[in-house]
């Protein structure tokens, strides 16, 4: 913005990493669809690869739309630095290689998405990573007990989905720095206008841009974050002591991404390293609709939240429910977290399991009129799907019973209609169902 004054949440989402003047005082971030940027001559296209000045040079590593949204989101995490990319599996895909090149090991929560775990499981194996799914998640004291010393991070998610479990942030974040280690934090559902991971420790924070961040299913995105606060320059990490000829200074003298780089170093290293040459840029049009979306953020989260909320209790006493899961129900084991960091909401995901047949399940998904049925979450729209058999179907009987994911579990993502409605269409479809 146009001056350093530290502004509040709403104003950020609006205005943070955009000056109208920078930009033929055009109101709204322009697209800047190009791939590539003109040096105004020898000297500053030197002074830029050798990083003396800051400025763009190939859309593939930086453009300035997609450097609006990434200024944005970083004012609104109050992070240090930010690189949005192509997904947000290339941003959770980025981020564990940057950790654990060479080898290592993750320590991974069980309650995750049904891609990221069964990347797990492929990729990373086959390139020398070990993935270590944690027993003592939901008691952080003991997961001191499962960090080896091959351990490179420990990853989360904030609002987990399908089942919107939350864990204790604070308490994994302090096992994880006493061991040396970073905490890396999914935060796609909750957003940050819900729940802030580097308040409450985190040290890496990555995003599904696709998701609430833009709420209106028409992009694909993601994000990393990075608290600043970290340091990397330790045996555990030698890659961040790797002096780099691309990095040299105007002398000559080669440099590491934390020398250049002092505030970022783990989001510049993605960037001139991992998306530099995986290349998965996000496109300039696709950072405007995420930059338009982010200007409702607010609004949308409370809402969506506020529909969770009547939705969890309209189907905790249904007669046709098994169980629900969502934070804000009393009898949830998520109860106490909830009440103690997520003062604006729990967001618009939850689960319920149906008390049914798989045939009436089925007929009950089949009779939905206004949900949308598919795989996205955080959309303006209300969706609903049955993840065993979808999102999550990559998973196997026994990694689906360690994750808690019965097979008749169906996840609505709450939208902005209006409650009586959502409510009206849940109630005869299940009446359909039961027919």
């Amino acid at each position: 913005m146009a001056d350093n004054k530290e502004y509040r949440f709403d104003t950020q989402r609006v205005r943070a990493g955009y000056d109208p003047k920078n930009h033929n005082n055009a109101v709204s971030p322009p697209i800047y669809q190009t791939a590539a940027y003109d040096f105004r001559d020898v000297e500053h296209a030197r002074n830029l690869f050798t990083f003396k000045e800051v400025g763009n040079l190939y859309s593939r590593v930086g453009n300035p739309t997609v450097a609006v949204l990434e200024q944005r989101v970083a004012a609104l995490d109050k992070a240090s630095g930010a690189i949005a990319l192509a997904s947000g599996m290339a941003a959770i895909t980025y981020t564990l290689l940057n950790l654990a090149e060479g080898g290592g090991s993750i320590l991974v929560s069980p309650y995750l998405y049904g891609g990221s775990t069964d990347s797990f499981k492929k990729v990373y194996p086959k390139l020398g990573i070990k993935i270590d799914l944690a027993k003592n998640i939901l008691n952080p004291e003991k997961l001191a007990e499962e960090i080896t010393e091959n351990t490179r991070a420990i990853f989360i998610e904030s609002i987990s989905n399908p089942s919107a479990v939350l864990l204790d942030v604070d308490a994994i974040a302090k096992v994880a720095h006493e061991h040396g280690i970073p905490l890396v934090v999914d935060n796609t559902v909750a957003t940050p206008y819900l729940f802030n991971p580097i308040d409450h420790g985190a040290d890496i924070v990555v995003y599904s841009a696709t998701k609430g961040l833009n709420g209106h299913g028409n992009l694909i995105g993601g994000l990393i974050l990075e608290s600043g606060k970290f340091n990397f320059v330790t045996d555990k990490f030698p890659q961040f002591s790797e002096k780099y000829y691309t990095l040299r200074d105007p002398e000559g003298t080669l440099r590491t991404f934390p020398e250049v780089f002092p505030a970022f170093p783990f989001t510049a290293r993605v960037r001139f390293n991992y998306l530099n040459y995986f290349g998965a840029s996000l496109g300039a049009f696709d950072a405007y609709l995420a930059l338009i979306g982010l200007e409702t953020l607010s609004e949308r989260l409370e809402k969506q939240s506020k529909n969770a909320v009547a939705i969890a209790e309209y189907l905790n006493a249904h007669d046709f429910v098994e169980w629900v899961r969502y934070p804000t129900l009393k009898d949830s084991p998520s109860h106490a977290l909830y009440q103690r960091d997520f003062g604006k909401g729990a967001g618009g995901v939850l689960s319920f399991g149906f008390k049914g047949t798989a045939e009436e399940r089925e007929k009950f998904l089949n009779s939905v009129e206004l949900f949308h049925y598919h795989v996205n979450i955080g959309d303006s729209r209300s969706l609903i799907v049955n993840s065993p058999q979808t999102t999550h179907g990559e998973l196997e009987a026994a990694e689906k019973a360690i994750a808690d994911i019965p097979e008749n579990l169906i996840r609505i993502s709450a939208g902005l209609e209006d409650i009586a409605d959502l409510v009206e269409d849940l109630e005869q479809a299940f009446q359909k169902a039961r027919a």
